[in-house]
């Protein structure tokens, strides 16, 4: 059991090395919720539901942050919504530019877009995320 837990552990912290800040932030929420819920659906050994739980939180989380940021990248870039759906079609994400365009300080420009979220047909997110690309401008080598 300690060794699954120290293996668990290392597993974890190499993997969060390669994340992006959102991908980090989508896994650590995913591992704290997964965490819990799983410790307290297993009864018998707390510990190991937490730990299973917290390890397919973890995914899931980054998974869905991957989407998230994805959609609204391809949104930015193309000008028009996206829409992504499982396979059974329970699940929708939708991201779609707002009318809002500006320009940062010139070196910027952002956009706003709206994500929306459906599962089994019911609304459950609606965010609005700034999307910005930035130039650079200077002597290349």
């Amino acid at each position: 059991m300690k060794n699954m837990i120290t293996s668990v552990i290392l597993m974890l912290s190499l993997s969060a090395l390669s994340c992006t800040p959102y991908h980090a932030q989508g896994a650590g929420t995913g591992a704290a919720v997964g965490g819990v819920a799983g410790a307290v659906l297993d009864h018998r050994n707390p510990w190991r539901g937490g730990v299973i739980g917290a390890l397919l939180g973890a995914v899931a989380g980054a998974t869905i942050a991957d989407i998230s940021m994805k959609g609204s990248q391809e949104a930015y870039q193309n000008n028009r919504p996206v829409e992504y759906q499982t396979d059974d079609g329970r699940g929708v994400y939708r991201a779609e530019p707002d009318s809002d365009y500006y320009e940062g300080n010139g070196h910027t420009r952002c956009r706003k877009i709206r994500e929306k979220v459906w599962e089994d047909g019911r609304l459950v997110k609606d965010h609005v995320r700034e999307v910005c690309k930035s130039e650079t401008y200077g002597r290349r080598y």
